[in-house]
């Protein structure tokens, strides 16, 4: 999978730390019959399983800031007033949706969603991008594989389908709309980030 020297978003608040609290790390709870993989606690990643593609140093706020190729996001964070969770000691997954993902979404719909009373909904689609735990690429297919092709994700206001595309991951969300992990793995402090290439809503 092509790893893509990224960083993400300026800032997620109001992403309730109660929900993150007593998160760890992620998981997949399977059983032999079991289509479905949902992402919790009990599957915290050995660290030589992780991807080395950043140093993990930086927060993802901190990796964040400053990024053009992310700036529709840092954008959108910001007028959705979601501002020092991803700052937090998490862990925290983020689909991080690039400049080119929020392209594809009609100017309407962002434009109206970028405005102050839409400000509630705006911070409900950035949440669906971002899982309680850290869950890298090699998590992901795992769950796939005892998913029998597929897994559940449970982000903070939804769930996402995952599968292989080939090498690739990809995303399903609750539109029936499929969004490819194009940048795997970017390793934060306090998290993981995937780089997507189209911006995901429930």
């Amino acid at each position: 999978m092509k790893s893509l020297k990224f960083t993400l978003l300026a800032s997620l608040s109001a992403l309730s730390l109660a929900a993150c609290s007593g998160n760890t790390d992620t998981a997949a709870d399977t059983t032999a019959d079991d289509t479905n993989v949902v992402a919790d606690e009990s599957m915290a990643p050995d660290t030589d399983t992780m991807a080395p593609a950043a140093s993990g140093e930086q927060t993802i706020v901190a990796m964040a800031q400053g990024n053009k190729d992310v700036s529709t996001l840092v954008g959108a964070v910001t007028a959705a007033g979601l501002a020092e969770t991803l700052s937090g000691p998490g862990p925290f997954t983020v689909f991080a949706p690039t400049n080119a993902a929020f392209a594809k979404v009609p100017k309407a719909t962002l434009d109206g969603l970028m405005k102050p009373e839409m400000k509630t909904q705006l911070g409900d689609v950035l949440k669906y991008h971002v899982v309680s735990g850290r869950v890298t690429s090699a998590d992901l297919a795992k769950m796939i594989k005892d998913g029998n092709g597929t897994a559940t994700i449970k982000t903070m206001t939804g769930t996402l389908k995952a599968s292989m595309d080939g090498a690739n991951i990809v995303l399903t969300d609750g539109k029936g709309m499929k969004s490819t992990v194009t940048g795997a793995d970017m390793m934060a402090s306090n998290g993981v980030v995937h780089a997507i290439d189209t911006v995901v809503m429930k």
